[in-house]
């Protein structure tokens, strides 16, 4: 966690938020690391990474990470003093390279993570890319791999930043091909889609 010096209720209040988002539950398949956030965007920044992988195989599915940033001069692209900044990335099978849904796709992922939670946003702004490699010469061998990676930001309007962090969890694990799970239950080893 970074902070400016401003005004003591600032402090408090941010880290209130933090204090929530330290709690935040993920499923068995995600590691959640506290990462150094960003330094100049705004005067509080808040950062944490995911990491997506299987149960009985720690076979890495996907990556991403979860920005938090207060600025209470509530800067005019925002239309608001919170910001959330992500990014999630994972390897798709070759066969979706060609997709012309894909990005669309991908970008209904995040909006139906938001929905799920009943999280309210305005300014939401992003990008779907997908990434596709072949190999050559001496690496020949390898397969042709496609990877989708969704960068997304957008400024809750509700008093709950922990449904944020709790939406974009469910997009990592959507774009590591786990299925959705009610609350409660626990995924079995070996049930990707």
């Amino acid at each position: 966690m970074r902070t400016r010096r401003l005004p003591r209720d600032h402090a408090v209040v941010f880290a209130r938020v933090v204090s929530e988002l330290r709690v935040a539950v993920a499923r068995p398949e995600v590691r959640l690391t506290e990462v150094p956030a960003p330094g100049r965007i705004a005067p509080y920044a808040y950062a944490v990474t995911a990491d997506v992988s299987e149960v009985s195989s720690d076979e890495d599915l996907a990556t991403g990470r979860f920005v938090l940033l207060y600025d209470p001069a509530a800067p005019a692209p925002w239309d608001g003093q919170w910001r959330v900044v992500t990014f999630a990335r994972a390897e798709l099978e070759p066969e979706l390279a060609t997709d012309p849904l894909l990005g669309a796709v991908g970008w209904s992922w995040l909006m139906d993570a938001i929905d799920s939670v009943q999280a309210q946003v305005t300014a939401e702004a992003g990008t779907v890319t997908r990434v596709v490699s072949e190999s050559f010469a001496g690496l020949d061998e390898r397969p042709p791999s496609v990877e989708m990676e969704i960068r997304a930001s957008w400024t809750p309007t509700d008093d709950d930043p922990a449904r944020h962090l709790q939406a974009w969890l469910s997009l990592v694990c959507t774009i590591a091909g786990l299925p959705p799970l009610p609350d409660g239950v626990v995924a079995l080893p070996g049930q990707r889609r």
